[in-house]
């Protein structure tokens, strides 16, 4: 018997997607709990559909990530910490940080989640690279710098 899921079910399938089970499996528990439905042409008409839209949402924010990874390519952003004599700052320089001075700097917002330290602390003025994930497809990698105050 051929269903179309609703939601994601380990071993058997990702939501939207049509598998092929067996009856009783179907009747007695996929379509009671809410998790597939028959896969009738009405419900393959709608499921074409849904996955059109999804398709042109998705590459509507893959083109909004990619724009915004040109802006972000050639910056440099410059990040100010208390520091001793000796080049060690006070505390450490994370993603907070970069978030914050890639808004203060150039007025662009990016989500401290996205972005990734290549080292995990940064406890030294200099010059360091990070990596902003906009997209699962789209990434792009940013300089700061790191001087005192």
């Amino acid at each position: 018997m051929e269903v179309i899921l609703k939601q994601d079910l380990l071993n058997l399938g990702y939501a939207n997607e049509k598998v092929n089970v067996k009856a009783g499996y179907a009747r007695n528990y996929l379509i009671p709990q809410g998790i597939a439905i028959l896969a009738t042409e009405s419900n393959k008409k709608v499921l074409a559909e849904t996955l059109k839209q999804k398709a042109h949402k998705e590459a509507k924010i893959k083109n909004a990530a990619e724009d915004l990874s040109k802006s972000l390519k050639d910056l440099t952003v410059r990040i100010g910490a208390k520091a001793a004599e000796s080049g060690k700052i006070f505390g450490s320089v994370n993603a907070i940080q970069i978030a914050q001075a890639l808004k203060d700097q150039h007025n662009v917002e990016v989500d401290r989640k996205k972005i990734q330290v290549d080292h995990e602390h940064i406890k030294e003025l200099g010059t360091y690279k990070a990596k902003i994930h906009l997209h699962k497809d789209v990434q792009v990698e940013i300089s700061f710098e790191v001087f005192a105050e």
